[in-house]
């Protein structure tokens, strides 16, 4: 499975954050697609219109499990995917910013 460090990620890299409903609303990167892996089958057409054409797809979840089994499914499908390695607990831990669903300063649940 490809993955990427969190510290590699630009700002302008695409995020896909397949978190559950409670996990994104307590804190996400902002700008981040949020499609729950349990949604992402019958959702695929929102990610495909927001997904870049050309460019990479970075997976995040809490540590690293679900966004490699969405990455696998996305690479198989021929879209070009990586999972962020340590999800969104390295990238707090990281001191990357971290916002609610108000966009106030979130936390990682």
């Amino acid at each position: 499975m490809p993955t990427v460090e969190v510290g590699d990620l630009a700002e302008k890299d695409f995020l896909l954050d397949v978190r559950e409903d409670d996990e994104w609303q307590a804190g996400h990167a902002e700008g981040a697609l949020h499609i729950p892996i349990g949604e992402f089958v019958a959702r695929y057409g929102e990610f495909t219109e927001a997904a870049p054409q050309d460019g990479r797809v970075h997976v995040i979840c809490r540590s690293g499990g679900r966004s490699a089994q969405v990455a696998m499914y996305l690479v198989q499908q021929g879209v070009d995917a990586v999972n962020v390695d340590g999800g969104m607990q390295v990238w707090a831990a990281a001191g990357r910013p971290v916002v609610d669903d108000k966009g106030e300063p979130g936390f990682v649940l």
